[in-house]
């Protein structure tokens, strides 16, 4: 067992020795062409075993599907709700005044009329 157990150490770290040595050796844009390839191989698998568990469970699909879009209308709803939130600080509240101009200032205030041409009070109470 021990001279079995010393080969097999001994190929894995040949095996690692020879990675390393490709890996070293072979141009950064292989490499880039080695790790694009991998990941569409990757790709392709997944969507695979996508599209035939989709066919084996139509119902768990549509249910995982409705969830997704429930979770990402959830996600765009809360992110509006922070984009409109209040600024946080301190306020003071400023009370509007009109402001006097000089035609204002000569007038005196109208009384107002009723539709019958009466004269009215200040607070809409009829007088005489």
């Amino acid at each position: 067992m021990g001279k079995l157990d010393d080969l097999s150490g001994r190929m894995l770290d040949l095996a690692t020795q020879v990675g390393e040595t490709v890996r070293d050796r072979v141009p950064d844009k292989a490499m880039d062409w080695v790790q694009t390839g991998a990941a569409l191989g990757a790709l392709k698998t997944g969507s695979r075993l996508a599209t035939r568990f989709v066919r084996r469970n139509p119902l768990i699909a549509v249910a995982a599907a409705a969830g997704a879009g429930l979770l990402w209308y959830a996600a765009r709803h809360r992110a509006q709700q922070a984009r409109n939130a209040p600024i946080e600080g301190s306020a003071k509240r400023v009370e509007a005044k009109r402001a006097k101009t000089a035609q204002a200032a000569s007038k005196a205030p109208r009384k107002r009329r009723t539709p019958t041409g009466k004269p009215t009070s200040p607070r809409g109470r009829r007088t005489g």
